[in-house]
């Protein structure tokens, strides 16, 4: 019996950003690129396209790009992903359902991040299935755990955020999140009441 041949992988190299955290992910998309890059240098990757998105993989679906990518693969314009990490495909049960049907469909051959690969076989599959199930739980965690902080500031007397028309936040750092009457705003808003 004769084995299959084994089809040329020709990737696309996807990096996301979430939009939640801007600041500290503002060399986030030229980092991965760049560090992909040397990957694929080192390991003789084709890339053939670079798809690249400032978007939270939170909900299914929602993302554009990554949409994009799915249908790219559907059309074969490439068989393969290079990306940072799981978790820039997918943090949700759907994406992640998506692209482990695409491996099933045999229309992705493979995915390379920085650290691991992922084939079309049970066993590379069962794993991806995993991280891409913690990466949902470290989101769904992450939301539990900020209204819990919030609770607790509330609850210690602290003003979660912007301070209400007629009070301002306190500026002094030993004060923060403390907010005072405004002295200057809090009288007229007063008289339109």
């Amino acid at each position: 019996m004769e084995k299959q041949k084994e089809p040329k992988l020709q990737y696309c190299l996807y990096v996301r950003k979430s939009t939640e955290s801007e600041e500290r992910q503002v060399m986030s998309i030229d980092s991965q690129i760049k560090e992909m890059m040397k990957i694929s240098e080192r390991d003789n990757l084709e890339i053939v396209s670079i798809k690249q998105e400032s978007h939270s993989a939170k909900e299914t679906g929602q993302r554009p790009v990554f949409n994009e990518l799915l249908q790219d693969i559907r059309d074969e314009k490439f068989n393969a992903i290079l990306t940072w990490a799981t978790d820039r495909l997918s943090r949700n049960a759907g994406d992640l359902g998506a692209v482990v049907d695409l491996m099933d469909a045999g229309k992705l051959h493979h995915i390379q991040t920085f650290g691991q690969t992922f084939s079309n076989n049970p066993n590379e599959k069962f794993l991806l299935m995993i991280l891409g199930s913690q990466a949902k739980l470290e989101n769904d965690n992450r939301g539990i755990n900020v209204k819990r902080g919030l609770r607790t500031r509330c609850e210690m007397g602290l003003w979660p955020g912007m301070a209400p028309i007629g009070y301002s936040n306190q500026k002094r750092m030993d004060q923060k999140c403390r907010v005072v009457i405004d002295e200057l705003r809090a009288p007229i808003y007063v008289l339109y009441l």
